[in-house]
Protein backbone atom coordinates (compact mmCIF):
# COMPACT_ATOMS: atom_id res chain seq x y z
CA UNK A 1 0.00 0.00 0.00
CA UNK A 2 1.33 3.44 -0.98
CA UNK A 3 0.43 6.24 1.41
CA UNK A 4 0.76 9.92 0.44
CA UNK A 5 0.35 13.06 2.54
CA UNK A 6 -0.05 16.25 0.53
CA UNK A 7 0.02 19.73 2.06
CA UNK A 8 -1.36 18.52 5.39
CA UNK A 9 -1.85 21.40 7.82
CA UNK A 10 -3.29 21.50 11.34
CA UNK A 11 -4.09 24.69 13.22
CA UNK A 12 -5.24 25.08 16.81
CA UNK A 13 -6.52 28.64 16.90
CA UNK A 14 -3.60 30.89 15.97
CA UNK A 15 -1.05 28.08 16.52
CA UNK A 16 0.02 26.02 13.50
CA UNK A 17 1.13 22.56 14.64
CA UNK A 18 1.68 21.19 11.11
CA UNK A 19 2.39 23.42 8.13
CA UNK A 20 1.89 22.04 4.58
CA UNK A 21 3.54 18.67 5.16
CA UNK A 22 4.26 16.38 2.20
CA UNK A 23 5.31 12.76 2.78
CA UNK A 24 5.19 9.53 0.81
CA UNK A 25 5.36 6.10 2.44
CA UNK A 26 6.29 3.39 -0.04
CA UNK A 27 5.12 -0.24 0.30
CA UNK A 28 7.38 -2.32 2.56
CA UNK A 29 9.38 0.69 3.74
CA UNK A 30 10.50 1.75 7.22
CA UNK A 31 10.11 5.53 6.99
CA UNK A 32 11.50 7.33 10.05
CA UNK A 33 9.95 10.60 11.14
CA UNK A 34 12.63 12.33 13.19
CA UNK A 35 12.12 15.45 15.26
CA UNK A 36 12.26 17.05 18.66
CA UNK A 37 9.44 16.66 21.15
CA UNK A 38 6.84 19.27 20.24
CA UNK A 39 7.90 19.37 16.57
CA UNK A 40 4.47 18.17 15.42
CA UNK A 41 5.15 14.48 14.72
CA UNK A 42 2.32 13.07 16.83
CA UNK A 43 -0.17 15.70 15.59
CA UNK A 44 0.59 14.63 12.03
CA UNK A 45 0.09 10.95 12.84
CA UNK A 46 -3.13 11.67 14.73
CA UNK A 47 -4.52 13.20 11.53
CA UNK A 48 -3.36 10.17 9.59
CA UNK A 49 -5.13 7.89 12.09
CA UNK A 50 -8.41 9.81 12.14
CA UNK A 51 -8.01 11.29 15.61
CA UNK A 52 -7.75 14.87 14.30
CA UNK A 53 -9.28 16.58 11.28
CA UNK A 54 -6.79 18.37 8.99
CA UNK A 55 -7.21 22.11 8.53
CA UNK A 56 -5.88 21.79 4.97
CA UNK A 57 -4.37 19.17 2.67
CA UNK A 58 -5.26 15.61 1.82
CA UNK A 59 -4.33 11.96 2.36
CA UNK A 60 -4.12 9.46 -0.51
CA UNK A 61 -4.08 5.65 -0.32
CA UNK A 62 -2.84 4.01 -3.53
CA UNK A 63 -3.46 7.28 -5.35
CA UNK A 64 -7.06 7.72 -4.17
CA UNK A 65 -8.00 10.57 -1.80
CA UNK A 66 -9.42 9.38 1.53
CA UNK A 67 -11.07 11.10 4.48
CA UNK A 68 -10.79 9.70 8.01
CA UNK A 69 -13.39 10.90 10.49
CA UNK A 70 -12.35 8.35 13.14
CA UNK A 71 -9.69 5.68 13.79
CA UNK A 72 -12.09 3.03 12.48
CA UNK A 73 -11.93 4.70 9.04
CA UNK A 74 -8.13 4.60 9.12
CA UNK A 75 -8.15 0.97 10.26
CA UNK A 76 -10.54 0.05 7.42
CA UNK A 77 -8.10 1.70 4.99
CA UNK A 78 -5.27 -0.46 6.33
CA UNK A 79 -3.57 1.92 8.78
CA UNK A 80 -2.74 0.80 12.33
CA UNK A 81 -1.16 2.79 15.15
CA UNK A 82 0.74 1.87 18.31
CA UNK A 83 0.60 4.87 20.64
CA UNK A 84 3.45 5.86 22.94
CA UNK A 85 1.11 5.32 25.89
CA UNK A 86 -0.48 1.93 25.34
CA UNK A 87 -4.24 1.63 24.83
CA UNK A 88 -4.66 -1.68 26.69
CA UNK A 89 -6.99 -2.81 29.48
CA UNK A 90 -4.61 -4.13 32.18
CA UNK A 91 -7.07 -6.59 33.77
CA UNK A 92 -7.94 -8.22 30.42
CA UNK A 93 -5.94 -11.02 28.84
CA UNK A 94 -3.91 -10.53 25.68
CA UNK A 95 -6.62 -12.23 23.59
CA UNK A 96 -9.38 -10.14 25.17
CA UNK A 97 -7.48 -6.92 24.40
CA UNK A 98 -6.91 -7.96 20.80
CA UNK A 99 -10.58 -8.74 20.15
CA UNK A 100 -11.91 -5.72 22.10
CA UNK A 101 -14.44 -3.82 19.99
CA UNK A 102 -14.95 -6.63 17.46
CA UNK A 103 -15.57 -9.59 19.71
CA UNK A 104 -15.85 -13.12 18.33
CA UNK A 105 -19.02 -14.81 19.55
CA UNK A 106 -20.47 -18.31 19.79
CA UNK A 107 -24.14 -17.54 19.59
CA UNK A 108 -25.96 -14.67 21.32
CA UNK A 109 -23.97 -13.14 24.16
CA UNK A 110 -21.22 -15.78 24.26
CA UNK A 111 -17.63 -14.66 23.60
CA UNK A 112 -15.47 -17.00 21.57
CA UNK A 113 -12.23 -16.55 23.52
CA UNK A 114 -10.69 -19.63 21.91
CA UNK A 115 -10.95 -18.05 18.45
CA UNK A 116 -9.39 -14.82 19.73
CA UNK A 117 -6.54 -16.78 21.32
CA UNK A 118 -5.98 -18.63 18.06
CA UNK A 119 -5.77 -15.32 16.18
CA UNK A 120 -3.08 -14.14 18.60
CA UNK A 121 -1.12 -17.39 18.19
CA UNK A 122 -1.25 -17.20 14.40
CA UNK A 123 -0.06 -13.58 14.29
CA UNK A 124 2.61 -14.28 16.93
CA UNK A 125 3.97 -17.14 14.84
CA UNK A 126 3.79 -15.28 11.52
CA UNK A 127 5.58 -12.13 12.68
CA UNK A 128 7.84 -13.46 15.44
CA UNK A 129 5.86 -11.76 18.22
CA UNK A 130 6.10 -14.19 21.12
CA UNK A 131 3.05 -13.52 23.31
CA UNK A 132 0.91 -15.82 25.46
CA UNK A 133 -2.75 -15.03 24.59
CA UNK A 134 -3.97 -16.11 28.01
CA UNK A 135 -1.71 -13.85 30.11
CA UNK A 136 -3.16 -10.80 31.83
CA UNK A 137 -1.72 -7.62 30.31
CA UNK A 138 -0.93 -6.15 33.75
CA UNK A 139 1.45 -9.07 34.38
CA UNK A 140 3.46 -8.50 31.18
CA UNK A 141 6.72 -6.53 30.87
CA UNK A 142 6.42 -3.24 28.96
CA UNK A 143 8.15 -4.68 25.89
CA UNK A 144 5.66 -7.54 25.66
CA UNK A 145 2.73 -5.13 26.13
CA UNK A 146 4.02 -3.29 23.08
CA UNK A 147 3.92 -6.55 21.12
CA UNK A 148 0.26 -6.89 22.11
CA UNK A 149 -0.42 -3.44 20.64
CA UNK A 150 1.33 -4.46 17.40
CA UNK A 151 -0.69 -7.70 17.23
CA UNK A 152 -3.90 -5.66 17.73
CA UNK A 153 -3.00 -3.52 14.72
CA UNK A 154 -2.00 -6.51 12.58
CA UNK A 155 -5.22 -8.33 13.48
CA UNK A 156 -7.02 -5.55 11.57
CA UNK A 157 -4.88 -6.38 8.53
CA UNK A 158 -2.81 -3.18 8.80
CA UNK A 159 -0.70 -2.47 5.72
CA UNK A 160 0.87 0.66 7.26
CA UNK A 161 1.85 0.58 10.92
CA UNK A 162 2.53 3.82 12.82
CA UNK A 163 4.87 3.42 15.80
CA UNK A 164 4.76 6.60 17.93
CA UNK A 165 7.96 6.89 20.04
CA UNK A 166 7.93 3.10 20.54
CA UNK A 167 11.28 2.86 22.34
CA UNK A 168 10.63 5.57 24.96
CA UNK A 169 9.65 3.02 27.62
CA UNK A 170 11.84 0.08 26.58
CA UNK A 171 15.07 -1.34 27.92
CA UNK A 172 18.04 -1.70 25.53
CA UNK A 173 17.30 -5.41 25.10
CA UNK A 174 13.63 -4.72 24.33
CA UNK A 175 14.68 -2.06 21.81
CA UNK A 176 16.84 -4.63 20.01
CA UNK A 177 13.89 -7.04 19.95
CA UNK A 178 11.60 -4.34 18.54
CA UNK A 179 14.10 -3.60 15.78
CA UNK A 180 14.04 -7.27 14.77
CA UNK A 181 10.23 -7.23 14.80
CA UNK A 182 10.22 -4.16 12.54
CA UNK A 183 12.58 -5.82 10.09
CA UNK A 184 10.37 -8.93 10.07
CA UNK A 185 7.25 -6.86 9.39
CA UNK A 186 9.02 -5.03 6.57
CA UNK A 187 10.15 -8.32 5.02
CA UNK A 188 6.51 -9.42 4.87
CA UNK A 189 5.38 -6.23 3.14
CA UNK A 190 4.19 -4.03 6.02
CA UNK A 191 5.15 -0.37 5.79
CA UNK A 192 6.21 1.28 9.06
CA UNK A 193 6.21 4.93 10.06
CA UNK A 194 8.70 5.06 12.91
CA UNK A 195 8.35 8.25 14.98
CA UNK A 196 11.33 8.99 17.19
CA UNK A 197 13.96 11.51 18.22
CA UNK A 198 16.75 8.94 18.74
CA UNK A 199 19.45 9.18 16.08
CA UNK A 200 21.05 5.81 16.71
CA UNK A 201 17.73 4.02 16.18
CA UNK A 202 16.81 5.64 12.86
CA UNK A 203 20.26 4.88 11.49
CA UNK A 204 19.94 1.26 12.62
CA UNK A 205 16.54 0.44 11.14
CA UNK A 206 15.36 3.16 8.72
CA UNK A 207 15.15 3.11 4.92
CA UNK A 208 14.46 6.85 4.69
CA UNK A 209 14.46 9.63 7.27
CA UNK A 210 12.22 12.70 7.12
CA UNK A 211 13.08 15.42 9.62
CA UNK A 212 10.31 17.63 11.01
CA UNK A 213 11.03 20.85 12.88
CA UNK A 214 8.44 23.23 14.28
CA UNK A 215 5.67 21.73 12.20
CA UNK A 216 7.51 21.62 8.85
CA UNK A 217 9.43 18.92 7.00
CA UNK A 218 12.90 20.46 6.71
CA UNK A 219 14.59 17.65 4.83
CA UNK A 220 14.86 13.98 3.94
CA UNK A 221 18.05 12.02 4.58
CA UNK A 222 19.52 8.60 4.06
CA UNK A 223 20.33 6.50 7.17
CA UNK A 224 24.01 6.78 6.24
CA UNK A 225 23.89 10.54 7.04
CA UNK A 226 26.15 11.53 9.99
CA UNK A 227 24.40 11.85 13.35
CA UNK A 228 25.63 15.43 13.71
CA UNK A 229 23.95 16.36 10.42
CA UNK A 230 20.64 14.79 11.50
CA UNK A 231 20.83 16.50 14.88
CA UNK A 232 21.41 19.89 13.25
CA UNK A 233 18.40 19.35 10.98
CA UNK A 234 16.25 18.48 14.00
CA UNK A 235 17.25 21.43 16.17
CA UNK A 236 18.13 24.07 13.58
CA UNK A 237 21.60 24.62 14.96
CA UNK A 238 24.80 22.70 15.57
CA UNK A 239 24.42 20.24 18.45
CA UNK A 240 27.31 18.77 20.38
CA UNK A 241 26.72 15.05 20.77
CA UNK A 242 29.69 14.70 23.15
CA UNK A 243 29.57 16.16 26.66
CA UNK A 244 32.40 18.63 27.27
CA UNK A 245 33.74 18.26 30.80
CA UNK A 246 36.99 18.65 32.68
CA UNK A 247 38.41 16.10 35.07
CA UNK A 248 36.43 16.07 38.33
CA UNK A 249 37.68 17.96 41.37
CA UNK A 250 36.43 15.46 43.93
CA UNK A 251 36.03 16.10 47.63
CA UNK A 252 34.78 14.16 50.62
CA UNK A 253 32.12 11.46 50.59
CA UNK A 254 28.73 13.22 50.67
CA UNK A 255 26.36 10.29 50.20
CA UNK A 256 27.23 6.97 51.79
CA UNK A 257 25.16 3.79 51.49
CA UNK A 258 26.11 0.83 53.67
CA UNK A 259 24.66 -2.69 53.29
CA UNK A 260 21.29 -1.43 52.08
CA UNK A 261 18.51 -3.99 51.61
CA UNK A 262 14.98 -3.34 50.36
CA UNK A 263 12.17 -5.90 50.31
CA UNK A 264 9.18 -5.24 48.02
CA UNK A 265 5.52 -5.76 49.04
CA UNK A 266 5.63 -9.33 47.65
CA UNK A 267 8.45 -10.20 50.03
CA UNK A 268 11.19 -10.27 47.38
CA UNK A 269 14.59 -8.69 48.05
CA UNK A 270 14.98 -6.14 45.26
CA UNK A 271 18.02 -4.34 46.70
CA UNK A 272 20.54 -6.73 48.23
CA UNK A 273 23.24 -5.52 50.60
CA UNK A 274 24.24 -2.54 48.44
CA UNK A 275 27.13 -0.29 49.49
CA UNK A 276 28.31 2.75 47.54
CA UNK A 277 29.59 6.30 47.99
CA UNK A 278 29.14 9.51 46.01
CA UNK A 279 31.74 12.21 46.46
CA UNK A 280 31.51 15.97 46.18
CA UNK A 281 32.28 17.13 42.67
CA UNK A 282 31.80 13.82 40.85
CA UNK A 283 29.13 11.98 38.87
CA UNK A 284 28.50 8.42 39.98
CA UNK A 285 26.64 6.58 37.23
CA UNK A 286 24.56 3.53 38.06
CA UNK A 287 24.25 1.30 35.01
CA UNK A 288 22.14 -1.77 34.48
CA UNK A 289 19.22 -3.26 32.65
CA UNK A 290 16.02 -1.81 34.08
CA UNK A 291 14.41 -3.99 36.71
CA UNK A 292 17.58 -4.90 38.58
CA UNK A 293 16.84 -2.84 41.68
CA UNK A 294 17.84 0.64 40.52
CA UNK A 295 14.37 2.13 40.99
CA UNK A 296 14.02 0.76 44.51
CA UNK A 297 17.54 1.87 45.44
CA UNK A 298 16.79 5.45 44.39
CA UNK A 299 13.47 5.43 46.24
CA UNK A 300 15.28 4.31 49.40
CA UNK A 301 17.78 7.19 49.04
CA UNK A 302 14.88 9.68 48.80
CA UNK A 303 12.82 8.19 51.63
CA UNK A 304 10.08 7.06 49.25
CA UNK A 305 10.52 3.53 50.63
CA UNK A 306 12.05 2.51 53.93
CA UNK A 307 15.09 0.23 53.75
CA UNK A 308 14.73 -3.09 55.55
CA UNK A 309 18.41 -3.11 56.50
CA UNK A 310 21.45 -0.89 56.11
CA UNK A 311 22.20 2.80 56.48
CA UNK A 312 22.03 5.87 54.24
CA UNK A 313 24.17 8.84 55.35
CA UNK A 314 24.19 12.38 53.97
CA UNK A 315 27.31 14.33 54.96
CA UNK A 316 27.73 11.93 57.87
CA UNK A 317 24.12 12.19 59.11
CA UNK A 318 21.95 9.06 59.18
CA UNK A 319 18.94 9.79 56.96
CA UNK A 320 17.74 6.18 56.63
CA UNK A 321 14.41 6.94 58.32
CA UNK A 322 13.79 10.27 56.59
CA UNK A 323 10.72 10.73 54.45
CA UNK A 324 10.75 12.57 51.09
CA UNK A 325 10.18 16.00 52.65
CA UNK A 326 13.04 15.59 55.13
CA UNK A 327 15.34 14.24 52.39
CA UNK A 328 14.64 17.19 50.10
CA UNK A 329 15.03 19.67 52.95
CA UNK A 330 18.37 18.06 53.87
CA UNK A 331 19.76 18.98 50.44
CA UNK A 332 18.91 16.14 48.05
CA UNK A 333 17.66 17.11 44.59
CA UNK A 334 15.56 14.55 42.75
CA UNK A 335 14.81 14.07 39.06
CA UNK A 336 12.50 11.02 38.97
CA UNK A 337 12.45 8.40 36.21
CA UNK A 338 8.71 8.93 35.61
CA UNK A 339 8.22 12.67 35.46
CA UNK A 340 4.47 12.46 34.84
CA UNK A 341 3.94 10.39 37.98
CA UNK A 342 6.54 11.78 40.39
CA UNK A 343 7.97 14.97 38.85
CA UNK A 344 5.14 17.40 38.33
CA UNK A 345 1.39 17.98 38.73
CA UNK A 346 0.03 18.10 35.20
CA UNK A 347 -2.93 20.36 35.94
CA UNK A 348 -0.73 22.88 37.78
CA UNK A 349 0.86 25.72 35.83
CA UNK A 350 4.54 26.00 34.97
CA UNK A 351 4.76 28.72 37.63
CA UNK A 352 3.30 26.45 40.33
CA UNK A 353 5.35 23.40 39.37
CA UNK A 354 8.58 25.38 39.62
CA UNK A 355 8.06 25.76 43.40
CA UNK A 356 6.44 22.40 44.28
CA UNK A 357 9.11 21.56 46.88
CA UNK A 358 10.11 25.18 47.54
CA UNK A 359 6.85 26.94 48.44
CA UNK A 360 7.52 26.73 52.19
CA UNK A 361 10.74 28.76 51.90
CA UNK A 362 10.70 32.43 53.06
CA UNK A 363 11.40 33.45 49.47
CA UNK A 364 7.98 32.22 48.37
CA UNK A 365 5.76 32.37 51.47
CA UNK A 366 5.08 34.37 54.58
CA UNK A 367 3.36 32.15 57.09
CA UNK A 368 0.34 30.56 55.36
CA UNK A 369 0.33 33.18 52.57
CA UNK A 370 2.17 32.62 49.28
CA UNK A 371 4.22 35.48 47.83
CA UNK A 372 2.67 35.39 44.37
CA UNK A 373 4.84 38.14 42.86
CA UNK A 374 8.02 36.32 43.92
CA UNK A 375 6.67 33.01 42.55
CA UNK A 376 5.90 34.66 39.20
CA UNK A 377 9.34 36.32 39.05
CA UNK A 378 10.97 32.97 39.82
CA UNK A 379 9.00 31.34 37.01
CA UNK A 380 10.01 34.00 34.48
CA UNK A 381 13.68 33.65 35.47
CA UNK A 382 13.65 29.83 35.30
CA UNK A 383 11.77 29.81 31.96
CA UNK A 384 14.47 32.02 30.44
CA UNK A 385 17.44 30.29 32.09
CA UNK A 386 16.34 26.77 31.17
CA UNK A 387 14.79 27.63 27.79
CA UNK A 388 11.40 26.20 28.74
CA UNK A 389 9.25 26.61 25.63
CA UNK A 390 5.81 27.56 26.88
CA UNK A 391 3.21 30.08 25.82
CA UNK A 392 2.97 31.40 29.36
CA UNK A 393 4.06 30.71 32.94
CA UNK A 394 0.36 29.95 33.53
CA UNK A 395 0.29 27.13 30.97
CA UNK A 396 -0.51 23.71 32.52
CA UNK A 397 2.60 21.52 32.44
CA UNK A 398 0.58 18.65 30.96
CA UNK A 399 0.25 20.65 27.70
CA UNK A 400 4.03 21.01 27.23
CA UNK A 401 6.17 18.65 25.16
CA UNK A 402 8.07 15.93 27.04
CA UNK A 403 11.37 17.76 26.78
CA UNK A 404 9.92 20.93 28.23
CA UNK A 405 8.16 19.03 31.01
CA UNK A 406 11.56 17.59 31.93
CA UNK A 407 13.12 21.04 31.85
CA UNK A 408 10.52 22.23 34.39
CA UNK A 409 11.57 19.41 36.75
CA UNK A 410 15.28 20.08 36.18
CA UNK A 411 14.87 23.83 36.64
CA UNK A 412 13.06 23.38 39.94
CA UNK A 413 15.63 20.97 41.39
CA UNK A 414 18.62 23.06 40.27
CA UNK A 415 17.24 26.30 41.68
CA UNK A 416 18.18 25.55 45.29
CA UNK A 417 21.45 24.64 47.05
CA UNK A 418 22.11 20.90 46.80
CA UNK A 419 24.44 18.49 48.53
CA UNK A 420 23.43 15.57 46.30
CA UNK A 421 21.58 15.45 42.99
CA UNK A 422 19.87 12.11 42.29
CA UNK A 423 18.76 11.89 38.65
CA UNK A 424 16.97 8.78 37.45
CA UNK A 425 16.68 8.44 33.66
CA UNK A 426 17.20 12.24 33.38
CA UNK A 427 16.70 12.38 29.60
CA UNK A 428 14.17 9.57 29.03
CA UNK A 429 11.77 10.59 26.27
CA UNK A 430 13.68 13.85 25.67
CA UNK A 431 14.87 15.13 22.29
CA UNK A 432 18.51 15.64 21.33
CA UNK A 433 18.53 19.41 21.88
CA UNK A 434 17.11 19.05 25.40
CA UNK A 435 19.49 16.17 26.14
CA UNK A 436 22.45 18.41 25.31
CA UNK A 437 21.06 21.14 27.60
CA UNK A 438 20.30 18.81 30.55
CA UNK A 439 23.71 17.14 30.31
CA UNK A 440 25.42 20.55 30.45
CA UNK A 441 23.45 21.49 33.56
CA UNK A 442 24.29 18.21 35.29
CA UNK A 443 28.01 18.70 34.66
CA UNK A 444 27.74 22.33 35.83
CA UNK A 445 26.13 21.09 39.05
CA UNK A 446 28.99 18.62 39.49
CA UNK A 447 31.52 21.39 38.97
CA UNK A 448 29.85 23.42 41.73
CA UNK A 449 30.84 20.66 44.13
CA UNK A 450 27.57 18.73 44.27
CA UNK A 451 27.69 14.94 44.43
CA UNK A 452 25.66 13.64 41.47
CA UNK A 453 24.13 10.16 41.19
CA UNK A 454 22.80 9.26 37.72
CA UNK A 455 20.73 6.17 36.99
CA UNK A 456 20.27 5.42 33.31
CA UNK A 457 19.59 2.44 31.08
CA UNK A 458 21.23 4.37 28.21
CA UNK A 459 24.88 3.30 28.14
CA UNK A 460 25.80 6.30 25.99
CA UNK A 461 24.51 8.59 28.74
CA UNK A 462 26.34 6.68 31.47
CA UNK A 463 29.61 6.92 29.55
CA UNK A 464 29.09 10.60 28.70
CA UNK A 465 28.39 11.83 32.24
CA UNK A 466 30.02 9.46 34.72
CA UNK A 467 33.32 9.80 36.54
CA UNK A 468 32.74 6.38 38.11
CA UNK A 469 30.23 3.69 37.12
CA UNK A 470 28.54 1.26 39.50
CA UNK A 471 26.83 -1.64 37.72
CA UNK A 472 23.70 -3.22 39.21
CA UNK A 473 22.52 -6.75 38.50
CA UNK A 474 19.86 -8.67 40.40
CA UNK A 475 19.72 -6.08 43.16
CA UNK A 476 23.48 -5.99 43.80
CA UNK A 477 26.40 -3.79 42.81
CA UNK A 478 28.51 -6.24 40.80
CA UNK A 479 31.25 -3.80 39.88
CA UNK A 480 32.42 -0.21 40.19
CA UNK A 481 34.56 0.86 37.24
CA UNK A 482 35.89 3.90 35.39
CA UNK A 483 34.25 5.07 32.12
CA UNK A 484 37.20 3.94 30.04
CA UNK A 485 36.05 0.33 30.47
CA UNK A 486 35.18 -1.25 27.07
CA UNK A 487 31.45 -1.49 26.33
CA UNK A 488 31.61 -5.26 25.98
CA UNK A 489 33.01 -5.64 29.49
CA UNK A 490 30.40 -3.39 31.09
CA UNK A 491 27.81 -5.29 29.07
CA UNK A 492 28.95 -8.53 30.67
CA UNK A 493 28.65 -6.96 34.11
CA UNK A 494 25.12 -5.77 33.26
CA UNK A 495 24.26 -9.34 32.29
CA UNK A 496 25.63 -10.65 35.58
CA UNK A 497 28.63 -12.30 33.91
CA UNK A 498 31.63 -11.54 36.11
CA UNK A 499 34.14 -13.72 37.89
CA UNK A 500 34.05 -11.56 40.98
CA UNK A 501 32.97 -8.05 41.96
CA UNK A 502 35.23 -5.41 40.44
CA UNK A 503 36.28 -2.29 42.33
CA UNK A 504 38.41 0.53 40.99
CA UNK A 505 39.21 4.02 42.14
CA UNK A 506 38.92 7.08 39.97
Amino acid sequence: MRLEIQGLTKRFGSFTANDSIDLTIEPGEIHCLLGENGAGKSTLMNMLYGLLDPSEGRILVDGEPVTFSSPSDAITAGIGMVHQHFMLVPVFTVAENVMLGREHTRGPGLLNRAKAAQTVRELSSRYGLAVDPDRLVEDLPVGVQQRVEIIKALSHDAKVLILDEPTAVLTPQEIDELMEIMRSLKAQGTSIIFITHKLREVKAVGDRISVIRRGRVVGTADPSAPEAELAEMMVGREVKLVVDKDAPQTGADVLSVENLTVVDPRGHQVVKDVSLTARAGEVLGIAGVQGNGQTELIKALLGLVRPDAGVVRLAGEDISRYGPKESLDAGIGYIPEDRSHDGYVGTFSVRENLILDLYRSPEFSRGPALRLDAISQNADARIEEFDIRTESRETPVSSLSGGNQQKVVVAREFSRPLKVLVASQPTRGVDVGSIEFIHKRIIAERDRGTAVVIVSTELDEIYALSDRIAVMYDGRIVGTVTPDIPREKIGLLMAGVADEPTEVSA
